[in-house]
């Protein structure tokens, strides 16, 4: 039986198109980090990448942007980490970003050792600058690109 056009339409676009994203994709593995910890989160950090993260609730909206950042994550790894934070597990992290409406992205780099303001307390301690900017483009892989783009956040290893 032959394919009808829609059919060989919609066959092409799934295959060719890579921001179409009414079909599910073998993504393969998960590279969406599970936040768990603020020490975790600042080695993270200390690698020197950009980290989106998501703060999340329960929701169907968190629904759809957990599949926009599995996306996003396989698109820009290794150069970009993605991390979610459930909040109602995490209050005390979430609560520190001073947003009331959920779920919203932040997007933290440029971590650089931060020159000695004063006396440290503790010699030991490493203090680092992180930018942070909050991500209010088109939710999607694209969107980011856009969003890099526009900022200038480094998302390969071409100079």
């Amino acid at each position: 039986m032959e394919q009808s056009f829609f059919d060989r339409m919609i066959t092409h676009l799934r295959s060719s198109c890579k921001y179409y994203t009414g079909y599910p994709k073998d993504l393969g593995p998960s590279r969406v980090i599970h936040f768990k910890s603020e020490r975790e989160f600042v080695q993270l950090l200390q690698q020197g990448h950009p980290v989106v993260v998501a703060f999340t609730i329960r929701g169907n909206y968190t629904k759809h942007l957990d599949k926009v950042l599995e996306e996003a994550a396989v698109e820009f790894y290794p150069n970009v980490k993605f991390m979610r934070v459930e909040c109602p597990k995490y209050p005390g992290f979430c609560i520190t970003r001073q947003k009331n409406e959920y779920p919203f992205i932040e997007i933290f780099h440029s971590p650089e050792q931060a020159a000695d303001q004063g006396r440290v307390v503790d010699p030991s301690t490493t203090r680092y600058s992180v930018k942070v900017l909050p991500f209010n483009y088109n939710l999607s892989a694209y969107g980011f690109r856009e969003f890099f783009k526009r900022h200038g956040i480094q998302t390969s290893d071409r100079k």
